[in-house]
């Protein structure tokens, strides 16, 4: 598959995942974009730190042109309050994680589209010169 998708030579961001159940942070990056750290998150406090926590044990591994990937953004699913939400793109954005929106785009609120599209913690993400693409 990577090699198909080279062969376009286009830009393609290309993750991996298999729950990070065969340490892909370790041997992922000659393969994708990103690679999944971490099982399925779930809209809970509880869960999304559990997540950050266990994505940290890979931060080595992440950098430019490859991403350790905690799971996708719970922002707006409706079990954690505004503030964690608020607190989960941001860890996220600090981890260089790709910011996979997980909610229905289509229906959000408008608190769920400021957190989301927050340009200082988007600049946080993508900055210092490295970029999920």
């Amino acid at each position: 598959m990577r090699d198909a998708l080279l062969s376009t030579r286009r830009p393609i961001f290309y993750s991996l995942c298999e729950w990070g159940l065969d340490v892909p942070a370790t041997w992922a990056r000659q393969i994708g974009s990103s690679w999944r750290t971490t099982d399925d998150i779930e809209d809970k406090w509880e869960s999304m730190i559990s997540r950050a926590d266990q994505n940290n044990e890979f931060a080595q591994y992440a950098g430019p042109g490859g991403w350790n990937d905690p799971d996708m953004l719970e922002v707006g699913n409706g079990n954690m309050t505004p503030e964690e939400y608020g607190s989960h793109f941001s860890i996220w954005a600090l981890m260089k994680a790709p910011l996979l929106i997980g909610c229905d785009v289509t229906s959000m609120d408008k608190k769920t589209y400021g957190t989301l599209s927050n340009s200082e913690v988007i600049a946080v993400n993508q900055g210092l010169g490295w970029s999920p693409i």
